[in-house]
């Protein structure tokens, strides 16, 4: 992954040779700090590179813009957020084209700059505004563990010339008292490790990176693993190590690189050096010569080795990340303390304590009882994390301004922080697989990712004050958790085993609710940092990539447009239209879709006459959202019903609603979209009409048709004699509790290829929900039984999607069974991988414990290979589709954004997105998918014999373009 860090330090070198007056800057001093390393806006080489217009499919302009521009900053911040991009540790040669295309274009490079005219404006905004924004988005990426390292030796500073500590929130007070003692146990045991005393295993690693940043990035990391650990109370070790790990080589390399262009530029500027400066030009002529001669000849191989040399640093590899880790944690444990509370008595002593714990759990698993280390905080710790978000270094913030173009597997995305057109985690073929691929084949791919990442978003402040006043008051309302814990009962006075016993299961469900009440108010903490640190910005992006799968996705992982109601409700277009007769229709209809509870069902007409009949609730949720009669918290999504009630207000109350700007997403969903998929696969005519694909006078539920088939079928059963038919006994119990709520995620997940196991426990839990049975043993009988009759009317109801269901896994199972992954290409030319391989053990001794790493084998899983394969390959047609969609939609001019099967666009915009979907859906299965998979099977493995393709039936695709609900 360091290619980048290694591509500017050859350039570096290489521009060295250049005629040095064109690179001068009066502003670039000798001696400079980190953040200065970026250039003056107003010097010469700013004026003639740093403010042009970026070409992004220009590589020429690209590659000096970008990475000689801007060489001397780097890859500062979080960069190992999952959800973000994926951080690779691998020993392998990388690709070299765009080292390649530097060298080669170099001079040409210079000479166009220098003869270029400058343009008036830059990504549709004036030069200096476009300057000072990419300013800060570089500060953003590259300052962020520097900057926070700074304020804590301020704020030690300041505490020690005043005597006094400074009034601070209460986890960054903590983290004050932290800081010096951490610092100073990292420097001695830097010191140790260069004396060469008992640190051999992680000595050559422990000391490239300045204490005081490695005492942060601790800090940090192992408190945002504590806020985002899903409930559990505490952090793996092995995660925790990996990260902080991970991390500190990251920084290490960086503060390594920029120490040398310090040097180099100290080195440039020294007359007394000029026979040295000579030499180097001198080589580094030589090496651009023989680069330029292996280049046209087309020997890779030789430039990636040429490239390799420059690079003086090698990966860390995951033993050594793991182990400088535990070492961090390690000695955090022993130098963070919790201070003692404030209403402590004088005359008692000191309940200090440690702030953080290594503990050992036992998880059961199918081969028995695993053991795992677990790094627990205190409770005042705990207690304070959820308020801690604002004081966090949160990774991969939404940009400033558009996303880099991705041009290949980690060119694009981010301006410096690492970024990976997919999240392979780990997984080293798809990783491959996918560097090997031809840029022109990935082509549709870019398009589509860069589409997504160029939408303007800004958030809704009306919202977000909505949601800050809620939030301020304790939650509660809108779907937000209570703040406040579950108050623990007191133990009960008494000898009695069955009390005792009913008060310990009681103590335990409560402690299981606070923790996950403790995860969700960590969730929703980070949302709102984002949110109350982007609401001043005139607008932001969202850089994308996909999964493994071909699904698109932003790598900001918090307040983005996939999450939650409160994400969606507090943001909003940055750019506005006009809604036009067209637009104020659909507000009325997004309306109601976002209310929910029955009215999304209705026809569009209907919808629209429930929005008209609401209007004075309406206007009353717009006007006073907390102190009227808060109709909008009866929706199902309440804070995007605000938005849209604000807007529409906005609207009605204008002397011409026509002309209103709107700023609001509406958004049209996929009735079950994967059914949608396997029904357009199998031409399947009753599938079709269920979900949605031809025209109705109202959009078909099918989670209803399913809950009335099931229904049918249970009655049936109910005539039989409950006192010798178990089904009838069953039947008679739950005709009466089905409802499409009990389907609707067995429905959902079918497509999905949930067993009859998940379609119980999924039956169960609704059932349990609703406290329809008592018993347990009674209840998991009747969930059994719903379950069966729930999967044999959708095998009824959906028989040709059943049946493509089961050729995909037949052909999966036929190449895992010669321990091959199943591969295939997406209809965009995007190579998938499934990644489901066997896992080695790997041992670890470390200073907390003995680690245990998982790696792939070269066994692939044959059970996971059939039962994921189809849910994926589904998976990549409808990310497929969205991408065709977001690619129509630029070109049609329309600002567009995607969630799988929802698509995003302006009021006023809808019924041209609607006619643009419908147009790529019918192009993407007009094409014989079915077959080009089995051909391109039989190609890959032709001494292995595959099942003949399934039946398809004669739906004719051409009906969804006039299906007014296939996507509403």
């Amino acid at each position: 992954m360091w290619r980048s860090v290694c591509n500017r330090a050859s350039i570096k070198k290489l521009k060295a040779f250049a005629d040095k007056s064109r690179f001068k800057d009066p502003h670039f001093p000798a001696k400079t700090r980190q953040s200065e390393l970026i250039p003056s806006p107003n010097s010469s080489f700013t004026q003639k590179v740093f403010c042009q217009k970026p070409e992004f499919n220009d590589p020429n302009f690209r590659n000096l813009g970008f990475c000689l521009g801007l060489s001397h900053g780097f890859i500062k911040g979080f960069a190992s957020s999952a959800a973000a991009a994926e951080e690779i540790v691998s020993t392998e040669e990388e690709d070299s084209d765009e080292v390649s295309e530097m060298v080669r274009h170099l001079n040409k490079e210079i000479k166009a700059v220098e003869n270029r005219k400058e343009p008036k404006l830059v990504n549709g905004m004036g030069q200096g505004k476009y300057i000072a924004l990419r300013r800060r988005q570089i500060k953003i990426e590259t300052e962020a563990w520097e900057a926070a390292a700074k304020e804590y030796q301020e704020l030690l500073v300041d505490m020690c010339e005043q005597k006094l500590a400074p009034n601070l929130p209460y986890v960054k007070s903590l983290f004050l008292g932290w800081f010096e003692p951490m610092k100073n146990a990292i420097a001695a045991e830097q010191d140790l490790c260069r004396e060469g005393k008992n640190r051999g295993a992680y000595a050559p690693q422990f000391d490239q990176l300045p204490a005081d940043m490695m005492t942060i990035i601790t800090m940090h990391k192992l408190m945002g693993l504590l806020m985002t650990g899903g409930g559990l109370g505490g952090a793996r070790v092995v995660q925790a190590a990996l990260h902080i790990g991970e991390a500190i080589e990251h920084e290490a390399r960086i503060h390594r690189f920029m120490e040398k262009s310090k040097k180099k530029a100290t080195l440039n500027e020294s007359p007394d050096d000029d026979s040295e400066t000579v030499n180097n030009e001198q080589e580094m002529q030589k090496l651009r010569k023989k680069v330029n001669v292996l280049v046209k000849k087309k020997k890779l191989q030789q430039v990636r080795h040429i490239v390799k040399q420059q690079d003086d640093l090698k990966p860390w590899g995951q033993d050594a990340q793991v182990k400088v880790g535990s070492r961090l944690i390690h000695l955090l444990m022993e130098t963070a303390y919790i201070q003692p509370p404030v209403d402590q008595f004088e005359d008692c002593p000191p309940d200090v304590r440690p702030a953080f714990v290594h503990t050992l759990r036992t998880v059961e698993t199918p081969r028995g009882s695993r053991r795992y280390g677990v790094i627990e905080c205190d409770p005042l710790v705990r207690r304070g994390l959820e308020k801690s978000a604002m004081h966090m270094v949160i990774p991969y913030m939404p940009m400033l301004l558009p996303p880099v173009n991705w041009t290949g597997y980690n060119r694009g995305g981010y301006l410096f922080l690492p970024s990976y057109i997919m999240r392979t985690h780990g997984a080293k073929q798809q990783r491959d697989v996918v560097k090997r691929t031809p840029k022109k084949q990935l082509e549709r791919v870019f398009e589509a990712l860069n589409t997504l990442g160029a939408t303007k978003w800004r958030v809704n402040r009306k919202v977000l004050d909505v949601v800050d006043r809620i939030w301020a008051s304790g939650g509660r309302l809108a779907d937000l958790v209570d703040r406040d814990d579950v108050p623990a009962p007191e133990e009960p006075d008494t000898d009695d085993e069955t009390e005792l016993k009913k008060w310990k299961w009681k103590v335990k469900s409560i402690k299981k609710e606070n923790r996950e009440r403790h995860s969700q108010r960590c969730d929703i903490e980070l949302k709102l940092a984002v949110a109350r640190k982007m609401k001043n910005e005139e607008g932001f992006y969202y850089p994308h990539n996909v999964d493994f799968r071909g699904r698109a996705y932003p790598m900001h992982p918090y307040l983005n447009h996939l999450g939650s109601d409160l994400c969606r409700g507090v943001l909003e277009f940055a750019e506005g239209k006009p809604l036009g007769e067209s637009g104020l229709r659909w507000l009325k209809i997004h309306l109601a879709n976002v209310y929910g509870g029955g009215v999304d069902k209705l026809s569009l007409e209907g919808r629209m006459s429930f929005t008209e009949k609401h209007l004075d609730d309406i206007f009353d949720s717009s006007d006073r959202p907390l102190e009227g009669k808060r109709w909008w918290l009866k929706a199902e999504d309440p804070f995007q019903c605000l938005a849209t009630c604000i807007n529409l207000s906005e609207a009605l109350r204008s002397s011409s609603p026509e002309t209103t700007i709107s700023h609001m997403p509406i958004h049209q969903d996929g009735s079950c979209n994967g059914l949608q998929h396997y029904a357009a696969l199998g031409r399947d005519k009753l599938g079709a009409a269920a979900v949605n694909l031809v025209e109705g006078e109202k959009p078909s539920d099918v989670y209803s048709g399913i809950a009335a088939r099931v229904i049918e079928i249970m009655r049936k059963d109910a005539e039989g004699d409950p006192l010798t038919d178990q089904n009838a006994k069953h039947a008679r119990l739950l005709v009466d509790q089905v409802d499409r709520k009990l389907v609707k995620q067995t429905v959902m997940t079918s497509v999905y290829g949930v067993t009859y196991i998940g379609a119980r426990d999924q039956i169960k839990r609704r059932l349990k929900e609703r406290c329809a049975i008592e018993d347990d043993a009674e209840l998991f009988a009747a969930a059994c039984y719903a379950a069966k009759i729930t999967l044999t009317a959708l095998g009824e109801m959906f028989e040709a999607a059943r049946s493509i269901m089961s050729w995909l896994g037949d052909c999966a199972r036929v190449i895992a069974m010669k321990n091959h992954s199943v591969q295939w290409t997406t209809p965009l030319g995007l190579p998938v991988v499934q990644p489901y391989r066997k896992l080695g053990r790997h041992l670890i001794k470390t200073s907390l414990q003995v680690l245990t790493l998982q790696r792939e084998t070269d066994k692939v899983m044959v059970k996971r290979q059939r039962t994921a394969f189809p849910p994926n390959f589904v998976h990549s047609l409808d990310g497929s589709h969205m991408m065709m969609t977001a690619i129509a939609c630029k070109e049609a001019g329309l600002s567009f954004a995607g969630v799988h099967d929802s698509f995003w666009t302006h009021a006023s915009d809808v019924d041209q997105m609607n006619k643009i979907l419908r147009e790529k859906f019918v192009e993407l299965y007009e094409a014989p998918i079915l077959e080009n998979l089995l051909e391109s099977f039989q190609k890959s493995f032709p001494n292995l014999e595959f099942p003949p393709l399934p039946e398809r039936g004669d739906f004719d695709l051409k009906e969804v373009l006039e299906s007014p609900y296939f996507f509403n």
